[in-house]
């Protein structure tokens, strides 16, 4: 059974930083895509970043482009995504997703969205206090 499960939120102050992890299991090791995705109450969610199977095929949503980084450790079936400076305005239940699919995970640049991705965790909570 394949699945998703994201660690590392909190509750810090503007300008701070967190890292979140994703591990996956079930899925072969850097066989898939992950997608990080936020969501606040009332409204859609929406894609932060991916990144497919190879290190270069990272993508970023415009609001986080050159503050977050995502990587993976393909060996620990890990994705983090690395947030620096964080804002009030990124406070969100922050999701990671899978995509098996390797037609789309092997794309030159992944893609952020939803309909992409079949596995998704529960979610992590970040607070970023003004």
């Amino acid at each position: 059974q394949w699945q998703v499960v994201e660690s590392g939120g909190g509750s810090v102050q503007s300008g701070a930083s967190l890292r979140l992890s994703c591990v996956a299991s079930g899925l072969r090791p850097g066989k898939y895509a992950i997608g990080w995705f936020r969501q606040v109450p009332g409204k859609e969610r929406e894609g932060v970043s991916c990144i497919g199977t190879s290190d270069g095929s990272a993508a970023y949503d415009a609001s986080v482009k050159g503050r977050f980084t995502i990587s993976r450790d393909t060996g620990a079936n890990t994705v983090y995504l690395q947030m620096n400076n964080l804002r009030p305005e990124d406070t969100a239940v922050y999701y990671c997703a899978a995509d098996s699919d390797l037609i789309t995970a092997t794309r030159t640049t992944c893609r952020i969205l939803e309909r992409l991705y079949e596995v998704w965790g529960q979610g992590t909570q970040v607070t970023v206090n003004s």
